[in-house]
């Protein structure tokens, strides 16, 4: 789509990051990365909306997809662990010229991806039983929640890169081609899901099959972008051997697995501490998977949006363009006050809109009209948490990333989440998010505000490459 003069112009064609104008290349580049985030929930959105209509079984279906759901998020956080790493770093490259080493990164990213697919798949589809119980699955739950996630396990290897890979499309200024990767396989789900479930009478079970032939639409898509004479990368089996330039892309990659596979890990807490306060009752662990759905509603786009922009913000910051990188920084953070600003809002007005769209279950919309205020309360700081966090990846600082990802939940969420649980049962699991989301938000920002410039003016006045 061509949009007419005097507005952004969202074509197919590439993006110069370092000439073309800043406001409007960092809208190009991270609105079509926002809406992708936006259809990639809809794998599992969904899966839920159909799931919980399944006569029944719809409460213990749905879930089940919240159970199995931290399981497939750990899977795909290696996909970000080494996409939006070895990405990054290559913009880096890239505007520092070095062709070369940017296209190494790309190989050496690829073959690793293929290597931890295969290794993952196998281990999940081996042992996926006491990985659930593992994680609080309720005994209701478990016959639906075990064929799912030995289905899910066998579309790993293309999601991986899929996901992996994808991150490299935009780096190369080809926003457009990176979104439509995602809708190609949302889209795909889409049509899937209701002849699956409902019409092949397939169940939970198809939603998981129409899942992985969807992530499987989007790997050939992504993979064979990497064919046309347009890609400034492409395979060579001669890079595929890693060097030492994966450790750099394994080290700037952890602060957003790390934010992934900590989102897996509270949500095994949120199971195993409602399981326990609730003697297994799985209307509020479906009442928690619909809050969660919320949050990803709400942080998802937005992790999009500064994911998106962050090659902008890489490729000036490659080049010494302190002018261009500040301008930047500063219409993300703009853009994420708002935006998080309008969720709150709707968070706190009327929780129960998002038990509305999940089910139709009398209790489990109670619960969330009960206690969705308190988990949502802090979301007003996500611009913190997600634009400003993924800025610091994008300007290579590893060290500072790696401890903001690990702040949120590993060292305040889990703890409070364990602590309260004990002292408000359910109530205390629901309030420890808020609380969390609202003190790492301003350790966050704080620490922005405090450190960002002087790495910014120190990188444009040295001629040294990037510091890990």
């Amino acid at each position: 789509m061509i949009l007419k003069k005097g507005m952004i112009d969202f074509s197919m064609k590439k993006i110069d990051l370092g000439k073309d104008p800043v406001v409007s290349t960092l809208f190009k580049l991270a609105i079509p990365s926002m809406i992708a985030q936006i259809v990639n929930m809809l794998y599992n959105f969904i899966d839920r909306i159909f799931v919980s209509g399944i006569e029944s079984i719809g409460t213990d279906a749905l879930a089940s997809l919240g159970v199995c759901f931290p399981i497939t998020l750990i899977l795909s956080s290696f996909a970000a662990l080494i996409g939006l790493g070895g990405a990054p770093l290559s913009s880096i490259k890239l505007g520092e010229g070095n062709k070369k080493d940017a296209e190494r990164l790309f190989n050496q990213a690829f073959s690793t991806l293929f290597c931890i697919g295969i290794i993952l798949s196998i281990l999940v589809f081996i042992f996926a039983e006491p990985i659930l119980l593992l994680f609080g699955c309720p005994d209701s739950c478990l016959p639906y929640a075990l064929p799912y996630l030995k289905i899910y396990t066998l579309g790993t290897i293309f999601n991986l890169i899929a996901l992996g890979l994808n991150p490299f499309i935009n780096v190369q200024g080809y926003a457009i081609s990176s979104m439509c990767s995602t809708l190609i396989g949302a889209l795909l789900n889409i049509i899937l899901d209701p002849i699956f479930i409902y019409v092949l009478n397939l169940g939970i079970n198809g939603a998981a099959l129409a899942t992985i032939i969807s992530q499987i639409a989007s790997f050939i898509y992504v993979f064979s972008f990497f064919f046309r004479k347009k890609s400034s990368f492409k395979f060579n089996i001669k890079s595929f051997v890693p060097t030492k330039l994966i450790l750099s892309v394994f080290v700037l990659g952890l602060s957003p697995f790390i934010m992934q596979l900590t989102e897996s890990a509270i949500q095994i807490v949120f199971s195993i501490c409602l399981k326990k306060a609730t003697n297994g009752n799985s209307d509020y662990t479906a009442a928690m998977t619909i809050l969660l759905s919320a949050l990803q509603l709400i942080s998802f786009p937005l992790n999009g949006f500064s994911n998106g922009a962050g090659p902008l913000v890489s490729y000036n910051y490659g080049a010494r363009n302190e002018e261009r990188v500040k301008k930047s920084i500063k219409v993300i953070t703009i853009f994420a006050l708002i935006y998080t600003s309008i969720f709150y809002s709707i968070s706190m007005i009327y929780p129960q809109t998002y038990a509305l769209i999940f089910s139709a279950s009398k209790n489990v919309i109670e619960i969330v009209a009960k206690y969705g205020r308190i988990f949502l309360m802090g979301t007003i700081m996500f611009f913190a948490q997600m634009a400003l966090q993924n800025t610091f990846v994008a300007l290579g600082q590893a060290k500072i990333s790696i401890f903001l990802a690990c702040l949120r939940k590993v060292i305040l969420l889990i703890p409070l989440c364990i602590i309260l649980s004990n002292f408000l049962g359910a109530q205390g699991v629901f309030l420890s998010e808020g609380i969390s989301d609202i003190t790492a938000g301003i350790i966050t920002y704080t620490t922005f505000a405090l450190y960002s410039p002087h790495v910014i003016k120190k990188r444009c006045q040295e001629k040294n490459t990037i510091a890990l």
